[in-house]
């Protein structure tokens, strides 16, 4: 049996944009949900975020959705990160949250929403964690926190199974994400135990799509090289730029420290022939403090 990776575009948004078990399941499994409060059933929104300038372009989710409470849901997965990813998803949390009002409705009916977001990169190489929760909350007084938008970043590339406490669906469904690809020969039987990782896995079996859709499957990941490559290039690029500045500042700064130098010294040589402190200072590029000071 072969496998496609249930990160590329196609395979993701068949897993969890077509099946509302899933993604309820992978949702109660990541999000910093209350104890006693699990998602019970979820139905699918348009994937739009429209922009209050029309003259801008729709951000298009992964998966949007919303539960029985009205709390709304916004899944991504990411294979190259950047900065202004991480607005994105702010964008199109704050969205869900202030369209969820027609003008005459009282505040009081907001609901919470919760954007996750899987990213198959490190961008925060200096934390051991690999789960980053944002919320509002007081800068002194953490446990005072407005409730309305939760953010949650997963660093794939930081997953190691055997080396945290998560409860046992998050890690299924963080294995299954970061396991399974086109190398994929045999599925552990404990991914294969649980229904819900077993119905995941059937969804990303080669053998289930269509010749167009193993094309466009390829053309995503044709596409995700060339976004790495345009990335390491712009990094590469601003380094070499920023050690060029370098090179070019510390000259310019040994060039002047030069001429501070060279002026001291005729500086002592002119006031031993008797000239004036404030000839000396016109005839160089000190002072006429730093001159009396020598």
């Amino acid at each position: 049996m072969k496998y496609l990776d249930p990160r590329a575009d196609l395979t993701f948004k068949k897993v969890f944009g077509e099946h509302p078990d899933l993604v309820r399941s992978l949702l109660n499994a990541l999000l910093p949900l209350e104890e006693g409060h699990d998602i019970e059933s979820v139905e699918y929104l348009t994937p739009e975020m429209v922009p209050e300038n029309p003259a801008k372009k729709y951000s298009i989710v992964d998966v949007r959705c919303k539960d029985k409470q009205g709390r709304q849901f916004i899944v991504e997965m990411q294979m190259v990160w950047s900065k202004e990813f991480e607005q994105r998803m702010l964008f199109n949390a704050s969205k869900a949250y202030v369209r969820q009002l027609d003008r005459n409705e009282n505040y009081e009916l907001l609901q919470p929403v919760y954007a996750l977001a899987l990213v198959n990169e490190t961008f925060e190489p200096d934390m051991q964690e690999y789960y980053h929760y944002y919320r509002m909350v007081h800068e002194q007084h953490t446990e005072r926190v407005i409730n309305g938008l939760h953010l949650v970043f997963v660093e794939l590339p930081k997953f190691q199974p055997h080396s945290f406490s998560e409860k046992k669906m998050q890690v299924l469904w963080l294995r299954y994400l970061t396991e399974i690809n086109e190398k994929t020969k045999e599925i552990d039987p404990e991914l294969q135990s649980n229904a819900e990782i077993k119905k995941a896995i059937q969804v990303v079996e080669e053998s289930a799509y269509t010749e167009g859709q193993l094309m466009a499957y390829e053309h995503f990941w044709d596409m995700v090289r060339v976004e790495r490559t345009l990335m390491n290039s712009s990094v590469r690029k601003g380094r070499d730029e920023g050690i060029q500045q370098g090179i070019e500042r510390g000259i310019s700064i040994g060039r002047a420290e030069g001429e501070v130098k060279k002026s001291k010294e005729i500086a002592i040589n002119l006031k031993k022939m008797k000239f004036s402190i404030a000839d000396i200072a016109k005839a160089t590029v000190l002072t006429e403090s730093e001159v009396k000071a020598l």
